[in-house]
């Protein structure tokens, strides 16, 4: 087996041309089947290069040649294998990147202690403090005894960890190292520069002194930078492997742990799914709030929002069929936006009222610029992951775009965050009313989840807040709620409506004469709780459609700086459409519970440990 010799090598000199010596490196690299990596800067050279022994002696001798650089003095070490997958040759800002202004080895360093004299000092037992400036997955693998850690993860945090030192060092000899010097040729300086007086760097770092010293005082290996990972006071590799996703040096019981997969994880760095999801969910949330501040809608901009003609409107006109689809706005509102050239289509044809739609047709209503209302943006993500969304929205907050409202929802809201792919929403809130909402992450599974809910296979339960107080603690409402919106969008009572069914439990009956209800929905219809508890003349406290003695209000979405309408999804269970599992997912109460402590477990779903 043929031997391959390693070479490290730095010097800080005055560099220039480096473009031309840059072409000039690599292709006498390269002709000679070296490896490695070689670092170009105004400030000097940095080079990690591998290969047959007279290639490698051909190659110093060539940098020898480069103005300033006639002093570069290499390490050597052998392997029996190469190290380096390829050769490059780069030009940096600096050789070692440091980032602080000032600093120039090329000009002065602090006094360099040869690595016999630190052995004698070491072993007279003088007071000094050793300081190790590498990075802490470097330290893992070994340094010297006692030696003082900053605890950095690059070099760039350095200077501010120096600061963090006890003042009574800067009187006190300290003796500096790193793996081969380069480091401490920026550290010394910039430690005499914050009022050191007394600082050494070791000459050649750990591997000079390892050739020349063994490892008295040092204990383990040292870490280096190719892929033999570490070798020990003999210079010998060692079988110490690297995390390339970390950088953690691992040993052999590391190596053999399942959590270590090739390239990916090792048990320094294996997160689990839950902690993984606990990461993102903090991503979005931060996205979400950089997007809410300020609100989308603050700005006035131009909306357009699609009219889709449903086959029983096939050949009516324009106007008919938007009268009928929205009953809930008078005839002459849609004749006024018709008149006033609103409806487009994809292509940006104006539609008058007496154009005849056709089935599936979509067509473009046109708002104007305007600033929409403010809304709530306490947006939280309970749970991410390939298959749902599940969402606590805040109150108030239109789901989707409708009114008033088109940037300021929760959907365009999250479509920003998880654009190109966008959450499909699997049922709706009002926006007046908070809690758990579920989103799909795709089509498919949207369909899945869709199911569950039309199949009534999904338990729903919401915390709410009635205007009086039932005879019972228990009851029950069956009555059928119109499909049909009619003032505002609202829904009624109607005796050939669609089937709706609501179990109410009292949690609590309040001094006001308000009662705190636990309400079950078996079905999902449109303001069903709110519908229900109207109709059994307790409306929910707050709200401003279904308003005390069976009136009807002139307000659908609450302003920010009015009471809350007091309704709460609090509790839902459901199965994940990919995995089968049953999960249930839960809120904290709202403020107006007023502390009341909630059942944790209702029939078979235990709500405590679900709570997010």
């Amino acid at each position: 087996m043929s031997t391959v010799t390693n070479i490290s090598a730095y010097l800080f000199a005055e560099l220039s041309d480096l473009k031309q010596l840059r072409e000039e490196l690599i292709a006498f690299c390269k002709v000679r089947n070296l490896k490695g990596t070689i670092l170009l800067s105004t400030e000097g050279i940095n080079m990690f290069v591998a290969g047959a022994a007279e290639s490698i002696h051909e190659l110093v001798e060539r940098v020898h040649q480069v103005p300033g650089l006639e002093k570069l003095t290499p390490k050597i070490s052998l392997s029996d294998h190469q190290p380096f997958n390829r050769m490059l040759v780069r030009i940096k800002k600096e050789i070692i990147s440091f980032g602080v202004d000032g600093v120039r080895p090329a000009i002065r360093t602090s006094p360099k202690l040869a690595s016999k004299e630190l052995k004698q000092w070491l072993d007279e037992g003088r007071p000094i403090t050793l300081l190790d400036t590498r990075n802490d997955y470097e330290v893992k693998l070994g340094t010297f005894k006692g030696a003082m850690i900053p605890h950095i993860n690059s070099f760039r945090e350095f200077p501010d960890a120096v600061r963090k030192l006890p003042d009574e060092l800067k009187q006190q000899p300290v003796v500096m190292f790193c793996t081969g010097g380069i480091r401490c040729e920026k550290a010394g300086p910039f430690m005499e520069m914050e009022g050191f007086e007394q600082i050494y760097q070791l000459d050649g770092g750990i591997l000079k002194y390892f050739e020349e010293c063994g490892g008295d005082h040092y204990e383990g290996e040292c870490f280096v930078f190719d892929q033999r990972v570490g070798v020990d006071p003999a210079l010998r590799e060692t079988e110490t492997a690297v995390c390339y996703a970390c950088q953690a040096p691992l040993d052999r019981a590391d190596q053999e742990d399942p959590r270590y997969v090739v390239g990916i994880s090792c048990p320094h760095c294996f997160k689990s799914e839950p902690e993984k999801m606990e990461e993102r969910i903090a991503e979005r949330e931060q996205a979400i709030q950089e997007i809410c501040h300020p609100l989308p809608g603050s700005v006035p901009m131009e909306n357009r929002r699609p009219v889709n003609i449903p086959a029983e409107h096939d050949r009516k006109e324009l106007l008919e069929a938007l009268t009928a689809i929205f009953p809930q706005v008078p005839p002459s509102e849609w004749e006024r936006r018709c008149e006033a050239g609103r409806f487009v289509s994809y292509g940006g044809a104006v539609r008058n009222k007496d154009h005849v739609v056709r089935a599936g047709e979509r067509i473009l209503q046109i708002f104007p610029p305007a600033k929409e209302p403010d809304v709530a943006t306490d947006i939280r993500i309970l749970h991410e992951d390939e298959a749902l969304l599940v969402i606590q929205k805040p109150a108030p907050l239109p789901m989707h775009p409708s009114g008033r409202f088109h940037r300021n929802t929760l959907q365009y809201i999250l479509n920003q965050v998880y654009a190109p792919k966008y959450p499909r929403p699997v049922h709706r809130l009002d926006a007046n009313t908070s809690g758990l909402v579920v989103f799909a992450r795709t089509r498919h599974f949207c369909r899945l989840l869709q199911r569950q809910f039309l199949e009534g296979s999904v338990e729903k339960y919401y915390l709410v807040t009635a205007i009086g107080s039932p005879e019972n603690d228990q009851f029950v409402c069956n009555e059928p709620i119109s499909s049909a919106p009619g003032q505002m969008g609202s829904r009624e009572i109607e005796e050939d409506g669609l089937p709706a069914k609501t179990e109410f439990t009292v949690l609590d009956r309040q001094e006001d004469g308000t009662c705190l209800l636990l309400a079950k929905l078996d079905t999902g219809r449109t303001n069903q709780i709110r519908v229900h508890l109207w109709s059994l003349g307790m409306p929910v406290k707050g709200d401003p459609t279904y308003l005390p003695d069976r009136k009807m209000g002139d307000t659908q979405t609450l302003d920010c700086d009015l009471p809350p309408l007091e309704l709460h999804s609090w509790c839902m269970a459901l199965t994940h459409p990919r995995t089968g599992e049953r999960l249930v997912f839960a809120t904290a109460a709202p403020a107006w519970v007023n502390a009341l402590k909630l059942p944790e477990k209702i029939g078979d779903t235990v709500v405590g440990a679900a709570v997010g």
